[in-house]
């Protein structure tokens, strides 16, 4: 009899116990937040010697790790493969030099924004001194991005070649089998900074929009989301949050910018 009660009162207790721990849970256990991040977007995410990556959106997704007290393993990912790896559970945050859109928040759920940009074109000097003159070009982009599909609604009569990322675009604008590479700004202002040949080259005078890139964690996963954010806007009131930005984009950088924004509810 006695050992009846205690089978019965295990069943019960797993019946009290919750479907599943939540993805905050599976980290703490885990002791690692696993990041999807790209390394073919400096100075936001490459690759150094040692194989190991940095950037920008390295560096803030530290702040996460270091808020939850788990260590960061940080995976490249192709652009395209962003919201797959996410939803498939293979990373649990994404910090991608990712844009919030509309389309893309009825998949994933988006912290406030930690960076706000622009999308230009990267050409020969001269090139493309007005945006009338996309429409007659060959232009290189980046699969799966919010690049490309901007640049196909403003210029649908341009020639539009997608690749697997900004850098392999850029291969092709250097041996002139493009006209011009799209991307967000600071990602082409990275790049062109790293070209042999950079003198040649420009970033256009004008934007094609206006963007902010979000950290992006599982559907649902509102703990999870309300951590991220927490670690942002403390990052933000701290001050880190600026010298991350100046270690990156700061004036000594090779990709200089003015910090346009502050983190918050963007």
């Amino acid at each position: 009899m006695f050992r009846s009660f205690l089978l019965a009162g295990a069943a019960f207790a797993l019946l009290q116990a919750p479907a599943h721990a939540d993805l905050v849970d599976d980290i703490k256990a885990r002791g690692q937040l696993r990041v999807g991040a790209n390394a073919d977007a400096p100075p936001f995410g490459f690759v150094n010697r040692d194989k190991t990556i940095s950037g920008y959106d390295i560096d803030m997704a530290a702040l996460v790790a270091k808020k939850l007290g788990v260590q960061i393993v940080v995976q490249n990912l192709d652009p395209a493969d962003r919201i797959g790896l996410l939803k498939g559970g293979k990373v649990d945050l994404i910090a991608a030099t990712m844009t919030k859109t509309a389309e893309r928040e009825r998949q994933v759920d988006f912290s406030y924004g930690y960076f706000v940009t622009g999308q230009k074109v990267l050409a020969k000097k001269g090139r493309f001194a007005d945006p009338n003159a996309l429409n007659g070009g060959t232009i290189g982009v980046a699969r799966g991005t919010t690049s490309e599909a901007q640049f196909k609604q403003l210029f649908p009569k341009a020639m539009l070649v997608s690749m697997d990322d900004t850098q392999r675009a850029v291969d092709f604008l250097q041996s002139g089998k493009v006209d011009g590479v799209t991307a967000d700004e600071p990602a082409l202002a990275g790049l062109l900074a790293r070209l042999p040949n950079r003198a040649q080259y420009e970033l256009s005078v004008f934007s094609l929009s206006t963007e902010a890139y979000g950290m992006a964690v599982k559907k649902g996963e509102a703990r999870m989301l309300k951590l991220v954010n927490e670690a942002l806007v403390e990052a933000e009131r701290s001050g880190e949050a600026a010298r991350i930005f100046n270690r990156w984009f700061g004036p000594e950088s090779s990709s200089p910018l003015v910090r346009i924004f502050k983190i918050g509810g963007m």
